[in-house]
């Protein structure tokens, strides 16, 4: 699946529920995935994985166009860690 819509059809299909409802299941799963991680809190999918937010911090990095040293600022980054049965999916096992 490569598109929001295929995922949408997909469960849609895997589940029985209509189109519409799946699509605001998916639409509301994503607000409170933002919500959380926006809030610092991580957000466990059970069977898929965790997405979690990571402190980067403040570092020094290049201007490719001018090699000219710049500051890059500390931020914050999503991060997702696989559950192991996705690992192991991905590896041709365990499906």
């Amino acid at each position: 699946m490569r598109t929001k819509q295929e995922l949408i059809d997909a469960l849609s299909e895997r589940t029985g529920q209509s189109k519409k409802d799946t699509a605001d299941f998916v639409d509301s799963l994503g607000h409170l995935a933002r919500e959380c991680l926006a809030e610092g809190r991580e957000v466990i999918l059970p069977a898929i994985g965790k997405l979690t937010v990571k402190e980067k911090k403040a570092r020094m990095g290049r201007n490719p166009q001018t090699g000219e040293a710049i500051e890059i600022a500390a931020r914050k980054v999503p991060v997702f860690s696989p559950a192991k049965a996705i690992k192991d999916a991905a590896n041709g096992s365990g499906i």
